[in-house]
């Protein structure tokens, strides 16, 4: 064992004060913000969150390999495979092979899938709206902006180059 982890006296009496911690915070608001719209899309057709977000991504871009849609949505390859499989069972997402990677389908929407995901649009893009109400536009441009910095410094920190390292003595 570690001599400094045995010196109990080497031990900080510092606390993370987690209500002020901006990484919980964030994940607080995003766990908070997509229970709140998935009861939405639950309720009417009973999806879950990784059922939504494979549907809002094949709506969006059309036709996606699911190791696309996990890189897109930052879900893990067995939630999106999942998910995939249970939209398949029911019809809404259909599977089309690659011919030059047998091991890959190109996934999209079936017919049913577009109707849902055309239906649900409006109704995601008002909560979008009701979320931000109160907001100025000045306010709303500024969020956008402060979110794509932190999206691109996570992104960054990624890299191990990047990430900070501990301090040891």
């Amino acid at each position: 064992m570690d001599a400094r982890l045995a010196d109990k006296s080497s031990i900080s009496d510092a606390k993370l004060e987690l209500d002020s911690f901006l990484p919980y915070r964030l994940n607080v608001l995003a766990n908070v913000v997509s229970q709140a719209l998935s009861g939405i899309y639950a309720e009417r057709y009973g999806l879950g969150i990784p059922e939504w977000r494979v549907i809002a991504t094949l709506g969006q871009f059309g036709s996606a390999t699911a190791k696309e849609i996990g890189a897109h949505s930052h879900m893990h390859k067995t939630k999106v495979s999942r998910a995939v499989a249970s939209l398949t069972r029911r019809r809404l997402v259909q599977r089309r092979i690659n011919r030059q990677d047998l091991r890959e389908a190109f996934l999209s929407l079936t017919r049913e899938g577009q109707l849902i995901y055309g239906d649900l649009v409006p109704v995601a893009q008002r909560f979008a709206a009701d979320l931000s109400e109160g907001f100025t536009p000045h306010e709303r441009d500024q969020l956008d902006r402060l979110l794509t910095r932190l999206t691109e410094r996570s992104r960054r920190m990624l890299d191990a180059e990047d990430v900070p390292q501990p301090v040891c003595d």
